[in-house]
């Protein structure tokens, strides 16, 4: 199963204020790139994980890990506000 071209466009649309974003697909999925470094991915059943070394401090406490990688799951409120999503895309792009 590989990522739905809706679910692309969904993950480019949220993230789309933070600017320099560019998408490369892997693995039945997609990486996010801010000019060239990864900060998120979206895994083949379309939901989005970022890369972060403190979910709790940027996501909260209501995530999920994306198997035994640095990617956190963004929480079902910040799907519907791209603000909230791009904020916490922003302080990971920080760290990074």
């Amino acid at each position: 199963m590989s990522v739905s071209d809706a679910d692309i466009a969904f993950a480019v649309d949220l993230f789309s204020e933070i600017g320099g974003l560019t998408t490369r697909k892997m693995f039945g999925g997609i990486c996010l790139y801010c000019d060239g470094t990864v900060f998120a991915l979206q895994a083949s059943d379309g939901r989005l994980y970022l890369k972060t070394k403190d979910p709790q401090g940027v996501l909260g406490d209501r995530t999920d890990q994306f198997h035994n990688m640095p990617y956190y799951a963004l929480p079902e409120d910040m799907l519907d506000d791209p603000q909230a999503a791009c904020a916490a895309a922003q302080t990971v792009l920080s760290a990074l």
